[in-house]
């Protein structure tokens, strides 16, 4: 099921978030990570964020947030990975929004797979300033 973010759902969002963050960007320190926990948990209640709730376990699987039309992210835990959550808090999106936005690491080969598959097309590339990784700026029209 898919539902908007309740304030409730902070510290499991949070773990996901570093979590992922930490296991899809092996290229990157997870001390880059570890030292942003706390700014992204400040911004986090102001972004519009829906989260994956499993129905039978009431268990927080993965969410998306957006600004806008920029996702800012697509986290899944792994053991909830390749299981059609990421494409189905994807397909929320799309639903609410006529043009999506994103930026993703170019080493990220199983991410940008994805968008790829979605219909999602490569518009420009760019340097991450944070972190000196070469990204893609990725953009869907409905």
């Amino acid at each position: 099921m898919i539902r908007q973010y309740a304030n409730g759902d902070i510290d499991a969002v949070m773990q996901i978030w570093l979590n992922t963050n930490i296991q899809a960007h092996e290229f990157i320190s997870s001390d880059y990570w570890q030292s942003n926990f706390y700014v992204v948990k400040e911004m986090l209640p102001h972004a519009e964020i829906y989260v994956y709730e499993d129905d039978c376990a009431k268990q927080i699987e993965g969410f998306i947030g957006l600004n806008d039309n920029y996702i800012e992210g697509i986290f899944v835990k792994k053991t909830a990975q390749s299981k059609g959550i990421g494409k189905q808090l994807l397909n929320h999106a799309k639903e609410i929004k006529s043009t999506l936005r994103l930026s993703v690491y170019q080493k990220n080969e199983k991410a940008i797979q994805f968008y790829l598959r979605e219909k999602f097309s490569i518009q420009s590339e760019n340097m991450d300033a944070n972190t000196g990784e070469k990204e893609f700026v990725m953009v869907w029209k409905r």
